[in-house]
């Protein structure tokens, strides 16, 4: 019997011992590299199945051996491996058709698990349709910051979506200021129409009829003061990126027509008879939940549908708490250098109040706090005493009456579910599958909200 070759390229020797432990253990063929030069020796002469690799290596980065391998055609599963993910890494990364993007520190099951289905892959290959993303050296205008697993998984999505046709539309769900257009900018530049239009519109600013002369444009004579042809938005985005934002907002009516320009890809202008193509890429974004504005008779199912290929859900600033530090660093760089500051340093408090927070309008919110803390500012040191007063106080919570109906929905469910589940981890003595038993749901949904929740089931058993 053959065994499955996996080669584990590491600088680390550490890393390396257990990572070779750890798969010989399960009965795999184990080989090691040092760095990047040895990985591309390596590959030629012990031809492993899938590869594990860091991202930063001497003699060539992890990165660069991946376009090395992608240049030469060699069809290897390759798992990057980082200690700090950023968007743009995570992005390079499955442009450059890593199979996988994992952050330090590593969970033995996720390695285990990436790795069958890796090998799984492999041994189906000839039935699959291989993907190949195109590399483009072009920078994402508006860089996001985040280091959670969540984030993550955002920044391979953005970068799977840069291969496909503009024909695939894209959804981005998410709570309000958790940075639904920056990843809309971010598709868009990643993909291989970068150097067309981006154009954004927010469809709940401009009442219904000229939300449609934007978008469709107009004839000479079309109405009163129509008195020259305009050219819409569909038009102007070429064969670049349409962004509707708040598309939850759009009027029914509305709602109809631009279902048909998604299903046909043509539209006329308004008062016109000539049918014209639209070559764009649709990215619409909510802060609703369309299922629910669907059942209420609000939103069109079919357009709900036609909308909903791939979906990138935003989470919340209190889902990512661990990037509040990072988040805060990256603004008082921003602001520091805009309002021609010198912040050298942070009391310590300002974290631990930040942290504590609710952040009820996610990054934008925090953003608005960094800004507002620098202008107010006289010295190099930032205290707590330059924020708002909402995050100054005990409880740590905006009032509830300052969000908008859906967020606070969400927030209340939030604070709902997190006391639901304590309860349940008192009444079932921290084991979950008793939990699941007393709250009549399966397993999964019980481990899912301790994850979000970060509940520590030690604690209650």
């Amino acid at each position: 019997m053959i065994l499955e070759k996996v080669l584990i390229a590491d600088d680390d020797k550490n890393i390396q011992f257990a990572f070779k432990r750890l798969f010989k253990e399960k009965g795999y063929d184990v080989v090691t590299a040092d760095d990047g030069l040895e990985v591309l020796e390596k590959v030629n002469m012990e031809h492993p199945d899938l590869i594990f690799m860091d991202i930063s290596m001497p003699k060539r980065s992890g990165l660069e051996v991946l376009e090395v391998l992608k240049d030469k055609g060699v069809e290897i599963p390759v798992v990057i491996i980082t200690g700090f993910g950023t968007m743009q890494t995570a992005i390079k990364a499955i442009q450059l058709g890593a199979y996988e993007y994992l952050v330090k520190p590593l969970d033995i099951d996720k390695i285990l698990i990436v790795a069958k289905r890796a090998l799984e892959m492999v041994s189906l290959r000839d039935r699959l349709e291989k993907l190949n993303v195109e590399v483009s050296d072009k920078s994402v205008k508006g860089e996001i910051i985040g280091n959670h697993l969540k984030m993550q998984e955002v920044y391979k999505v953005i970068g799977s979506i840069s291969n496909t046709p503009n024909s695939t539309n894209v959804l981005i769900t998410g709570e309000s200021g958790t940075g639904k257009e920056l990843v809309a900018r971010a598709i868009h530049s990643n993909s291989g129409k970068s150097d067309q239009p981006y154009i954004a519109l927010n469809c709940s600013v401009l009442p219904e009829n000229l939300l449609e002369t934007e978008l469709f444009g107009y004839e000479k004579g079309a109405f009163t003061d129509a008195s020259q042809r305009q050219s819409g938005k569909f038009e102007a985005a070429k064969e670049g990126t349409i962004f509707l934002d708040e598309i939850g907002d759009m009027p029914l009516n509305l709602q109809q027509k631009l279902l048909r320009v998604l299903q046909e890809r043509e539209f006329y202008r308004v008062g016109g008879n000539n049918l014209l193509p639209v070559r764009a890429r649709f990215i619409a974004a909510t802060n609703k939940n369309l299922a629910d504005e669907v059942e209420t008779g609000n939103f069109r199912q079919d357009l709900f549908y036609r909308l909903n290929v791939i979906t990138i859900n935003l989470p919340s600033l209190r889902e990512r708490e661990d990037d509040i530090s990072l988040l805060l660093h990256h603004f008082i760089g921003k602001y520091s250098a805009k309002l021609e500051k010198k912040i050298t340093s942070i009391m310590p408090e300002v974290i631990d109040h930040l942290k504590k927070y609710s952040f009820p309008g996610n990054v934008r919110e925090l953003e608005n706090f960094v800004e507002r803390a620098i202008v107010v500012t006289a010295g190099s040191v930032l205290r707590l005493s330059a924020f708002p007063d909402p995050l100054q106080s005990t409880d740590n919570h905006a009032p509830i009456s300052s969000l908008v109906l859906e967020d606070a929905r969400k927030y209340n469910n939030d604070i709902f579910e997190k006391n639901y589940l304590i309860e349940l981890m008192k009444a079932s003595g921290g084991k979950v599958n008793r939990a699941a038993e007393l709250a009549k749901v399966d397993r999964r949904t019980i481990s899912r909200l301790i994850q979000k929740h970060k509940i520590v089931t030690g604690d209650y058993k």
